[in-house]
This record gives C-alpha cells, structure tokens and sequence, in this order.
C-alpha cells in the first residue's frame, strides 16, 4: 500500500479541474472568512446557497486533502493508520453533512434531488467507513487484518468517487449561481503535479 493511495491525488485534481469550470470570481464579491457569502449574494438566494453549499463540501475536500499518512511498514502499523485516515474520513462527512443540512434545500424547482442523493452517498460511503474501521480495530489475526485493509482501500476508493460537486450541477441555473458564490471560489484546487 502506498500513504494516502494515489486515488487521493487523483481525487483533488480531479476536483481542481471540475471546480475551475466555476469560472473567476465576478467584480465586486469577495469570499470573506468562513464561507460567508458577500453582500451582492445576499440579494441572490440562489448565489447564497450555493455559497453555503461549496463552504459545506470545502471542508471535505480539505479533509481528504490532508489525511494522514498509511504506514505499511507492518500489518499493525497499516491497520492502525487505516484506521486513523478512515475516522477523519467520516468525521469530514459528518461536518460536510451538517454545513449542508444547515444549508437546507436548494431555493430552485427541480434542483433538490442533486442535494438528497449526494446526502445518500455520504451516508452510505460514512457508513462502510466507520464499519471497515471498526473491523480493522478489531481485527485478530492476518486473514481478517488483510480482509480488513482490503475492504479499507475499496472504501477509500469509494470515497475517491463521491461528486462533491453534484449539488450545483443539478441545474444550469445552480451551475451560474456557483459561478456567482465566493464560497465556490475557495474550492478551487490547483492541480496536483505530474
């Protein structure tokens, strides 16, 4: 196993890339610390949320960002850091579930089912890591550490494929208002390098 398995490099490129597509931060807004939208959004509800809901997923993409490294020097040592990246992984679910839940649905028709499914995923891909946690926790013995470790890279390869992005693809209408949101600007990821 490699630290922080190469899909992780993959994963913030490939948000880097998708985010770009948000375009430039339009004359007069600027992000303002903790997500909180400027005053031009403030009479945009649409721009609003969507500021809300980038600040929400920003907070998972710095945790996926940032996790801590696999040490596969040994079985032990590979079963306690898994176990390590796995819980900042559902903790960086749970505080990106909870921006979006305060954010609440979308204020456009036809744009909250995005929003309900991503919701779906996270709960899920949350789910399978904190039980592939606690197996590696409790694991005894090399068949069910390995089993464990196993189940632990194809959760990570899970989490690899969440669209943290699938909310504001939902509409063209939602797609403009992230061009518009300043917390959409601060998701932007420079690509990793080659």
């Amino acid at each position: 196993m490699r630290p922080r398995w190469s899909v992780f490099a993959a994963l913030v490129t490939g948000i880097g890339i998708s985010v770009a597509g948000c375009g430039q931060q339009p004359a007069g807004t600027q992000p303002h610390p903790g997500g909180q939208a400027d005053t031009a959004s403030q009479s945009d509800p649409a721009a609003r949320w969507a500021d809300g809901y980038c600040s929400a997923v920003n907070h998972l993409v710095r945790t996926l960002a940032n996790l801590p490294e696999i040490d596969p020097s040994s079985p032990q040592q590979a079963t306690r850091t898994s176990s390590r990246l796995l819980s900042s992984v559902v903790d960086g679910i749970d505080q990106t579930v909870s921006g979006l839940d305060r954010v609440g649905p979308p204020p456009l028709p036809n744009a909250a089912t995005a929003r309900t499914d991503l919701l779906g995923e996270f709960a899920s891909v949350r789910k399978r890591a904190d039980d592939v946690r606690q197996r590696l926790d409790s694991a005894s013995g090399a068949a069910a550490t390995k089993a464990a470790l196993g189940d632990a890279r194809t959760t990570i390869d899970a989490v690899a494929r969440l669209d943290v992005l699938k909310g504001l693809a939902a509409t063209p209408e939602l797609t403009a208002a992230g061009k518009r949101a300043s917390g959409c600007q601060q998701l932007v990821v420079p690509p990793a390098p080659r």
